[in-house]
């Protein structure tokens, strides 16, 4: 990689536009890179990392923005390098995220960050920008992206290494490498595991240690389920006296030979356990057998006292049967008696429905007799205690009567609907004249009511009509009243933020002058601050000399660090208060601009009075248009009332003739049928009167004419009836019929007594039959059964087998559970023997890998290790230049001794000192030698990590201070080895401000720096 040339816009401490020509530099083969301390060397470095990675070193990566706090607001921060890699001429060129002013308007913008990667061609193809921009005949750049990603990933492909790398080997830091001469084990893997990417190495001592700890997660667990296996077959095999004598082992899970012992006591438990089951199996047969006999003899004794009770309960049944027996006679006499009473009850049945008969009728007799007593004066006297044949000759009068007004009644009925029809004639022709007389008033007043209702349809058409032009005139006048209101808003407001940003840019001034007189101050005085920190016997940071003969001294006013740094921050702080209030004004005034266009110059009052003003009208209008529809609704209606209105003239007018035709007819049917029924009515009221009456008369005698038959024939079958009951009873034995009703058994009585005389001759004929029992005989002859002793002998037996049948039980369930438990565990340790086979290999594994195991003598991690190849390879290129810059009296060499205690192994770096002969530590070498060691060691591991990168060429190198610990023969020492690297055809860049570098190389860069930015500026000595 060849850097050709750098151009710096608003980049740090550069306010402008700064060039550097990396191939007029090169020509000396070493050039410096100086100026005043904080000028900005750093960031012609960081102006270099950051066009190749985007990004700057890491200690400054997360520090200030990038951009220029000097440079003009409308100059965009850029930087553009041209560089040739991998044969390729590139161009890239990067802007970072920042803020700009608006184009229109006022205020703040932010710009993404932006990228572009061209390359040059033979071909003189388009740029970046679209145009050609030809460096010599034929040749141009062609644009390649514009996309970070893919601009990074080109760079990384191109250049091997990652920004980390880079800014080690390429923009070599002194003091890192200083320090890793004197860092233990761990800080320098850090750094070499950085730089040649060893993480996979770690990535397989951590997989291995994974391994390891799930490979021993799995061994536990399966000894914790092995050891919670035994103490469950401990529980289950209870306590003996073998088990006493060998108890279950004590062993941690991870213990050598745990499933072993484990499963050789399983099995001593499991041969106790049936040991055990044995006898209490032997126990359970003799139990059983004794119980047996129990029970037999328990049964013989209780059949022979069942035998016993039977005999004295027959025995006490018997006299109690004794003493029942009269009523058992008495109750075959009552049902002798109710078998002789059955005879008589038909005839009881049938006189009692005579009777019920009988009185019915003379009841019935008795009301019509008073009904015609009440009648005598109509039907004639007598009538009350005569005859049926007297009355029913009478109803046969009364009927032929009757049928004579038949003829009558009907002329009677159609009088009467003739004269319904002639009233409703008349109240025909009343209706008639009234709607004659309405007809004609309401027609005579038609036309001027029809041209009311069409003036009022066209006044509302017209106010519809007004109604819409006035409802756009309120919206748009409305529309322009809140853009006023809006407009005064805004001025108040504007008015307000104006100030504010006035008074923001104010402080901003001021804060920025107070930082920057800060700033100067204490650039006057950074001497006196220097020199605070110096310590007698310690390098100086600037000149590297460990004698300090007159340090500086501050000044009273001195200013230091934090005052500074607390200034800056106020200034930071103000200046973003201040773009805020520039960008609210700045809104502020389009927004008033967009109102005012809108409102123009009317004020907000004026405007509200006239929507107000024509909002009424516009209510007013709605209201009158609101009537069209109801004026079109009533004109129609009276239209359709003057249609009905002359039709029912009409219609009248042709009723009223065909009525007095008809009225005419009428009158003359209805005279004949008058006439006929004042002939036929008599007295009564009218013809139908005189009919119901006589109607009434002739069921009255009916009915008592069939009362007195009726009567006659119930009193004649009561008597037929009691004739009857007194022979049947007679017959069967009764004095009077009234003690065969006595004897008379209902179902339930009946049912009851002959229940009763079973059961009693059932008991007898039992109790015989109980008594004739030789058995019950023969067991009442012996003594008394004990049946209480021979039930405590069967309950001692019950208990006896019962807790045997328990133990044998419980014998039996724990030699299942431990058989159980036993395959359980013999399982177990199957599964369990690779699993930690395959943990010793892992643990074996990991073990080297990690640099515990014993087998691994020296200790060293797997990544150690291979960092220890690198740093070997390192030091041998280290080695080299350390030689020659020393006068062959230093050599770095790889150590790779065991470290004491828990230190990291195979990292050492020792130096041999020719002169004397002696292997020591890096760590003990003094200013200038650790200087220059570190500088061999920067450049052998430049050399290391581009091989280790791909073996991409690196032509430029830049070496950052350090230079003023050097005495004037070794800094001659130091700049031979730089210049042999010329050799190579490469470029050296000396970043330092040592005051002897300036007479000794040619060719620099100086970095000036004023109050108003940094500048760059192109020197050659002679």
């Amino acid at each position: 990689m060849r850097l050709h040339r750098l151009r710096i816009t608003a980049f740090g401490p550069f306010a402008g536009t700064a060039d550097v020509d990396f191939d007029d530099l090169s020509g000396a083969g070493l050039f410096l890179l100086h100026g005043a301390t904080g000028a900005g060397k750093t960031s012609v470095l960081d102006a270099v990392c950051f066009a190749l990675y985007g990004g700057v070193p890491g200690a400054r990566q997360g520090g200030q923005s990038l951009r220029s706090d000097h440079a003009d607001p409308g100059t965009p921060t850029e930087v553009l390098l041209e560089l040739t890699v991998g044969e390729r001429r590139l161009e890239i060129t990067r802007r970072p995220e920042q803020l700009r002013p608006k184009k229109r308007g006022e205020g703040l913008t932010r710009d993404k960050a932006q990228t572009w990667l061209r390359e040059r061609t033979a071909s003189g193809a388009d740029g970046a920008d679209g145009a050609a921009r030809p460096d010599g005949p034929g040749v141009g750049w062609k644009a390649l992206s514009r996309s970070h990603q893919e601009v990074g990933e080109e760079i990384g492909q191109l250049l091997g290494m990652s920004r980390e790398q880079f800014c080690q080997v390429v923009l070599l830091p002194q003091g890192d490498f200083a320090r890793f001469l004197r860092a233990d084990a761990e800080a320098r893997a850090h750094l070499l595991g950085r730089l040649f990417d060893t993480r996979r190495f770690a990535a397989v001592e951590e997989r291995l240690a994974d391994l390891r700890r799930a490979a021993e997660k799995r061994v536990s667990s399966g000894d914790e389920r092995l050891l919670a296996l035994a103490h469950r077959m401990a529980q289950a095999a209870g306590d003996s006296a073998d088990l006493r004598d060998h108890p279950l082992p004590e062993q941690a899970p991870g213990e050598p030979g745990l499933a072993d012992t484990v499963l050789e006591w399983a099995a001593i438990a499991r041969t106790s356990a049936r040991e055990r089951h044995a006898v209490a199996a032997e126990a359970v047969s003799a139990a059983e057998s004794a119980h047996e006999r129990a029970q037999r003899h328990a049964e013989a004794v209780r059949e022979l006292a069942a035998l016993q009770e039977r005999h004295a309960e027959a025995r006490r049944r018997a006299t109690v049967l004794e003493s029942r027996r009269d009523e058992a006679d008495r109750l075959r006499a009552r049902m002798d008696r109710a078998r002789a009473a059955e005879k008589v009850v038909p005839a009881l049945e049938l006189r009692d429905a005579a009777e019920r008969e009988h009185g019915t009728a003379a009841a019935v007799l008795g009301e019509t007799r008073s009904a015609l007593a009440r009648a005598s004066a109509v039907l004639g006297a007598g009538l009350a205690d005569a005859g049926a044949d007297r009355l029913a000759a009478l109803e046969r009068e009364l009927r032929e009567e009757l049928g004579g007004l038949a003829a009558a009644q009907r002329a009677e009925e159609r009088g009467a609907r003739l004269a319904a029809e002639r009233a409703g004639l008349d109240r025909e022709a009343r209706s008639d004249d009234d709607v004659l007389r309405e007809a004609e008033g309401w027609l005579a007043a038609w036309e001027p009511a029809r041209d009311r209702l069409r003036q009022r349809i066209e006044s509302a058409q017209e106010a519809a009509t007004r109604a819409e032009q006035l409802a756009g005139q309120v919206t748009e006048t409305v529309r322009q009243l809140e853009s006023a209101e809006e407009r005064d808003r805004l001025s108040a407001r504007r008015a307000t933020a104006e100030e504010d940003a006035a008074r923001a840019r104010s402080r901003t001034s001021g804060a920025r002058e107070h930082w920057l007189d800060l700033k100067e101050r204490r650039l006057a005085g950074i001497a006196a601050e220097l020199a605070a920190g110096l310590r007698p016997g310690e390098p100086c940071k600037v000149c590297g000399a460990t004698e300090h003969p007159d340090p500086a001294r501050a000044a009273d006013d001195h200013v230091d660090r934090a005052a500074e740094d607390g200034a800056l921050q106020m200034y930071q702080r103000a200046d973003k208060v201040r773009e805020d209030a520039e960008h609210r004004v700045l809104a502020l005034r389009e927004s008033m601009a967009t109102a005012h266009a809108a409102a123009g110059d009317t004020p907000a009052s004026a405007l509200r009075d006239e929507v107000a003003s024509l909002r009424r009208s516009h209510a007013d209008a709605r209201t009158a248009a609101a009537d069209a529809h109801d004026a079109r609704e009533a004109l129609t209606h009276a239209e359709r009332e003057y249609e009905l209105r002359r039709a029912a003239q009409q219609e009248a007018g042709r009723r009223a003739s065909a009525r007095a035709s008809r009225r005419e007819v009428l009158d003359g049917q209805l005279a004949e049928a008058e006439a006929e029924v004042e002939r036929a009515r008599g007295d009564a009221p009218s013809v139908a009167d005189r009919a119901a009456r006589l109607e009434s008369r002739a069921l009255l005698l009916s009915e008592a004419a069939t009362a007195v038959r009726t009567a006659e024939a119930t009193a004649q079958r009561l008597k037929e009836a009691d004739a009857r009951l007194a022979d049947v009873a007679y017959r069967a034995k009764f004095d009077t019929p009234e003690a065969a009703a006595d004897a008379v058994l209902d179902a339930a009585q009946w049912r009851e007594v002959q229940h009763r005389l079973d059961q009693w001759q059932a008991e007898t004929t039992s109790v015989a039959a109980e008594l004739a029992d030789h058995r019950l005989a023969t067991a009442a002859d012996r003594p008394p059964a004990d049946i209480a002793g021979a039930q405590t002998a069967v309950d001692a037996a019950t208990r006896r087998l019962r807790t045997a049948s328990a133990a044998e039980a419980a014998a039996a369930t724990r030699c299942a559970e431990l058989d159980a438990i036993g395959a359980d565990a013999e399982a177990g340790a199957r599964r369990l023997a690779p699993l930690r086979r395959e943990y010793d290999r892992v643990a074996r594994l990991a073990g080297l890998a990690a640099g515990t195991s014993a087998e691994n003598e020296r200790r060293m991690r797997l990544e150690s290790y291979v960092l220890a190849a690198r740093l070997e390879q390192v030091a041998a290129a280290a080695s080299a230049r350390l030689e020659r810059m020393s006068s062959g009296r230093y050599t770095l060499v790889h150590s790779d001794a065991r470290a004491i205690g828990r230190g990291r192994s195979g990292l050492g770096l020792h130096v041999i000192d020719a002169w004397t002969g002696s292997e020591r530590d890096t760590a003990s070498l003094s200013g200038g030698e650790t200087f220059f060691a570190s500088l061999s060691l920067a450049l052998g591991l430049a050399d290391v990590v581009t091989e280790e990168a791909g073996g991409a060429r690196l032509d430029t190198l830049f070496i950052d201070e350090g230079f003023g610990s050097l005495d004037e023969q070794t800094l001659d020492d130091v700049l031979d080895v730089l210049d042999s690297l010329r050799e190579r055809d490469r470029t050296v860049g000396i970043v330092s401000h040592v005051a002897d570098l300036r007479g000794r190389i040619p060719a620099q860069l100086e970095v000036t720096k004023t109050r108003t930015g940094s500048a760059l500026r192109h020197r050659r000595h002679g």
